[in-house]
């Protein structure tokens, strides 16, 4: 079994993976808050963490990897845009939701086994509140319930600073009601025009009407999804400091038993032409944004999975020419060997869609894309039909490639002449017969048929014991006829 390897941040070194359990790996990814269409930003941390998803399911199996992502769909920004537009905050997360689902669809995402939605784990978090205030490790406040960070000695851990810094160089809030300045909300009092839900319980009292702060979202749906102890968490590294961190916290106290999440992993930042992207600088896009102007998502993709996941991603529209012109390349290459949806599924059938050894360990060592795109240029090189199997496979894994019949469209042969159903069928039969002769030891009538099809420009390619063909520069239908 092929080893893998990830960096972890709490540890600040590269660890190989050892799952809890190999049958039941799982992994958690912080989501997005659901008021408006996602950003070129909010796609990194979906597509690196969707290539660790399918990587884990290649080396332990599609039904052994539980990957859960959430959507908070309770939150200050969400309430402002419902103000703003009148509209019900229902209806504006189911849309955004929608809109979330369609966008990454299009970049190549597999859908997460569990997309939970904060406020259907309304009650799971007030557990987990009452749990934590009644170990100490919280206390209500003017219809507040805040954790106490100074009851928590391993504070800090994940990012590696004291407490005293991190007062120092965050933006706190300074309450009354806060024992601790780096206290921080469980649970906040929600007015007329808010959304709410009956609050936590504290010495036989309730708290008031409210809702979850942030924080507490994640620790409470993963515990649900996945118990105290799970595999890896993920997200940008603009989590790392307070959400994860904080997280920790809860979790830990909650549910000392536990380990929370064994390995932790972000994801660096991206930026526009080298700058950050903002909307005052005139280079802020939405992933819809780059769609409506005709990239494909799998340009998208590609230009994302260029740069190593621990580094800032750079968005240009050099990378995009460059991942444009590669991918027509690499397609137009499975293209002409005839690689089809009935062909990848005769392959797999025949247990013959074999990755690459060598891509799959580059792959494996903490996700080096650049590494592993740099071996798929080799293979597509090949000539051999298995190295040819193994630049496929590559591409299927890589997330580049899902519809193998759009082939011909993704490599912008679209133009290509149609072939009239006759013609197909004529050369079929011609396929058929030829497979038969083979297998009846027939070479000459195999030669001769052979002959048939190559004056009539017939391109035929033979892979995993099929043959599929594809009309040639100098193709001639007139000299099929009578053929069949």
């Amino acid at each position: 079994m092929t080893t893998i390897r990830l960096h972890d941040t709490k540890t600040r070194r590269k660890v190989d993976f050892a799952p809890i359990d190999p049958g039941n790996v799982r992994l958690y990814v912080c989501g997005p808050t659901v008021y408006d269409r996602a950003h070129l930003g909010n796609a990194r941390p979906v597509l690196v963490f969707d290539l660790l998803y399918r990587l884990l399911r290649e080396v332990f199996g599609p039904s052994h990897v539980t990957y859960a992502r959430n959507f908070t769909d309770v939150d200050d920004k969400i309430n402002a845009r419902a103000a703003a537009t009148g509209r019900p905050i229902r209806e504006i997360t189911n849309e955004t939701i929608v809109w979330y689902h369609q966008d990454m669809d299009a970049l190549g995402a597999l859908r997460p086994d569990h997309e939970p939605r904060a406020t259907d784990y309304i009650g799971q978090m007030v557990a987990m509140i009452e749990r934590l205030v009644l170990a100490g490790h919280a206390y209500a406040a003017e219809g507040h319930v805040m954790f106490s960070v100074s009851s928590y000695g391993e504070y800090g851990a994940l990012s590696g600073r004291a407490v005293e810094d991190m007062i120092a160089g965050a933006r706190v809030e300074v309450a009354p009601y806060k024992r601790d300045p780096m206290d921080f909300v469980l649970w906040k009092p929600s007015g007329d025009d808010e959304p709410g839900w009956d609050g936590p319980v504290i010495e036989g009292k309730s708290v008031g009407r409210g809702r979850p702060g942030w924080h507490i979202e994640c620790s409470a749906m993963s515990y649900q999804l996945f118990g105290d102890s799970f595999d890896i968490h993920g997200g940008g590294i603009d989590l790392q400091f307070p959400h994860h961190e904080n997280e920790i916290a809860q979790s830990a106290c909650a549910h000392p038993e536990g380990q929370f999440a064994n390995v932790w992993m972000h994801n660096e930042m991206l930026q526009v032409e080298g700058k950050k992207m903002s909307k005052s600088l005139g280079n802020f896009f939405t992933v819809r944004d780059l769609l409506d102007k005709g990239i494909q998502g799998e340009v998208i993709r590609l230009v994302m999975l260029g740069t190593h996941y621990r580094k800032p991603m750079d968005w240009t529209e050099e990378k995009r020419a460059e991942a444009e012109a590669t991918l027509a390349k690499w397609y137009g290459i499975l293209h002409a060997h005839g690689f089809t949806a009935k062909m990848v599924a005769g392959l797999k059938a025949a247990g013959e869609w074999a990755t690459d050894e060598e891509f799959l360990g580059v792959l494996a060592n903490d996700l080096n894309t650049p590494g592993a795109i740099a071996r798929m240029h080799v293979l597509g090189q090949a000539k051999t039909p298995a190295k040819l199997v193994s630049f496929a496979t590559a591409l299927e894994l890589m997330g580049l490639i899902e519809d193998w019949d759009a082939l011909a469209t993704l490599a912008g042969a679209d133009a290509a002449p149609a072939i009239a159903p006759e013609v197909d069928a004529a050369v079929t039969a011609l396929l058929e017969r030829r497979a038969q002769a083979r297998a009846a030891k027939d070479w000459a009538e195999a030669d001769r048929i052979r002959d048939i099809l190559s004056a009539a420009g017939v391109q035929v390619t033979d892979m995993g014991g099929q043959a599929s063909w594809q009309p040639g520069p100098d193709f001639d239908a007139t000299k099929l006829e009578g053929t069949a």
